[in-house]
């Protein structure tokens, strides 16, 4: 196993790398439960939420790509706080971003949080709305993201067992369009635009590195929440993903500066995935 350390902002964190070859929010009814093991419809937020499409329109690089429809699977899962089930999403092309409030006192932090799911689903229960559920309970406003899958960011394919990285990062494209709305709405949200964090699981770790490193628009502007920053306060990374290239080198993409925010690094180490 080759080891690699990787320092962010003054945290240093332990990663086991193993070589290998405009629309309106919606708030929708709650839907029947699903029948466990099937995949069907979208992701519905949680009662009293409400879930917004995160582009005006078609989301950008998205024109030309075909794939199924979005559906959720759900499936019995022991480790889940709430219930003994979760949901995965498979087939996202319209991300969006769902606002849980914080229960109590408003601190007037906020934290985006990536769901993991190695770029292939959104694990949105455990990774996801069960976290906002520990976050919200702290005083802090939880954004969930649900952004795009599959093959939308560095992966592995069990087709070729490679590594692949695409073109165009279409999820760290809703990872940073994602911080800008959040930053745009802070006065509605009745949070500090300079107390925005992230935090995110696996993929989505992959998601806070990148975030936390990449300033740079990866995508043209559609209106004026993009001429605001997509650079987090402060970065959560838990067993972050994808991070690790041929021979254990380190993403040559995440260039850790004077500019990336205090993070918190999480990492196993007898974790076998990069």
């Amino acid at each position: 196993m080759l080891i690699v350390a990787l320092a962010l902002a003054g945290a240093v964190g332990v990663i086991a790398c193993t070589e290998r070859a405009g629309p309106e929010p919606v708030q929708a009814a709650s839907p029947p439960e699903p029948e466990v093991g099937t995949r069907v419809g979208v992701w519905r937020q949680p009662d009293g939420l409400i879930q917004s499409p995160i582009w005006p329109g078609v989301a950008p690089d998205q024109e030309g790509v075909v794939q199924p429809p979005e559906s959720i699977l759900t499936k019995h899962s022991p480790e889940a706080i709430d219930g003994d089930t979760s949901q995965a999403a498979f087939d996202v092309s319209v991300p969006t971003m769902t606002v849980f409030p914080p229960k109590g006192r408003n601190t007037g932090a906020a934290i985006v949080v990536f769901p993991g799911g190695g770029f292939k689903i959104v694990a949105l229960t455990i990774e996801g709305t069960e976290i906002c559920d520990w976050i919200t309970s702290r005083g802090i406003t939880c954004i969930l993201s649900k952004y795009r899958v599959p093959g939308t960011n560095h992966h592995w394919s069990p087709e070729c067992r490679c590594a692949i990285t695409p073109e165009v990062p279409r999820a760290l494209q809703d990872a940073q369009r994602t911080i800008r709305l959040v930053r745009a709405r802070a006065a509605e949200l009745e949070i500090d635009p300079d107390r925005i964090g992230v935090m995110g699981f696996s993929a989505g770790g992959y998601l806070v590195a990148q975030t936390s490193t990449i300033f740079e628009p990866t995508y043209r502007p559609v209106d004026a929440s993009d001429r605001l920053s997509s650079r987090p306060d402060f970065a959560i990374a838990f067993f972050p993903g994808h991070i690790c290239r041929r021979g254990g080198t380190m993403d040559p993409g995440l260039q850790v500066t004077g500019r990336t925010p205090p993070t918190f690094l999480l990492q196993a180490w007898d974790d076998p995935v990069d």
